[in-house]
């Protein structure tokens, strides 16, 4: 090895050197974030991002009170394929909802979150699993039509006198 050892403090002493010239920012004034990252612990956060998850919370609490009343039969179909749909929906904004507390430290906003998934995730496996033979009754899918009935036997008309 040819390379001779380094002198650290003539080194360290350019480094401070650059700085002084650079100029530091005045003391107590806060350094920003740099964009896209989430704020320090102790640092606030913005008032939209905390609106936004509370949002989206009480938008799956809202939906999951409509689970709970929903005012249509569930039993077969159509109307099935909505209910599921909801359901789905619910746990989709409630994920949302968990995961913009999570980010934003909301803990109340979390843990209901998590509970209005649960409920959703509950309630669609409630209709799914009888369906697919995991329950002890057996429902189907789709509904039963209807047997046509066969045509009356009509009389014959009568000659007008």
């Amino acid at each position: 090895m040819s390379e001779q050892p380094r002198d650290w403090d003539r080194e360290l002493a350019g480094i401070d050197r650059a700085i002084a010239k650079q100029g530091s920012a005045p003391t107590g004034a806060p350094v920003p974030a740099p964009p896209g990252r989430a704020p320090a612990s102790g640092a606030p956060v913005p008032r939209r991002h905390v609106a936004l998850t509370w949002f989206w919370v009480a938008l799956a609490l809202a939906m999951a009170v409509a689970l709970l009343l929903w005012p249509y039969q569930r039993s077969c179909g159509l109307q099935l394929t909505f209910f599921l749909g909801a359901a789905g929906i619910t746990a989709l904004i409630a994920l949302l909802g968990a995961l913009a507390s999570w980010s934003h430290r909301r803990a109340l906003a979390h843990v209901l979150s998590l509970l209005v998934m649960l409920w959703a995730g509950f309630v669609a496996l409630r209709e799914v699993l009888p369906r697919i033979g995991y329950a002890r009754t057996s429902l189907t899918w789709m509904c039963e039509s209807a047997p046509t009935a066969a045509p009356a036997a009509r009389a014959p008309a009568q000659p007008a006198p």
